[in-house]
């Protein structure tokens, strides 16, 4: 376990989904220097956000549900229904909740130390944002 204080799902949901947004943010990063290694760092950048902002991660979210285990869409619905002080200016309310949700779920997937699972989802998100991406 990487934080030794407490169990994960002793953790706040807006905790998770804060170590969870740089956790997503590391992994597109990542991928969009592999797919695009040549271009300016703030065209990087600006692919980068594409696919971390919350509308793609409200519909990425949305697409995997189906598919997500008991224990992790009950971590999804904490990180959804926690109460948060601030909304982005570009952020629909509904999909900024279901993003705190996916960051949430990719925090404590993160923190539980279940890679292969979390590639897997992260890789599923990132897909997701690819073929629904509006630029």
């Amino acid at each position: 376990m990487l934080i030794k204080s407490k169990k994960p799902s002793q953790l706040a949901p807006l905790t998770l989904a804060y170590i969870g947004d740089g956790v997503y943010e590391l992994f597109v990063r990542t991928r969009v220097i592999e797919e695009h290694e040549n271009m300016p760092a703030y065209k990087l950048h600006k692919q980068t956000v594409q696919y971390v902002k919350a509308h793609s991660q409200s519909n990425s979210i949305t697409a995997m549900l189906p598919s997500l285990t008991e224990e992790e869409t009950a971590v999804f619905k904490r990180g959804r229904n926690a109460k948060s002080n601030t909304v982005p200016k570009n952020a629909d309310l509904m999909d900024y909740k279901r993003a705190t949700g996916f960051e949430a779920l990719i925090g404590y997937l993160y923190l539980m130390e279940k890679t292969d699972r979390l590639n897997e989802l992260m890789n599923i998100a990132y897909e997701n944002a690819l073929e629904n991406k509006v630029n």
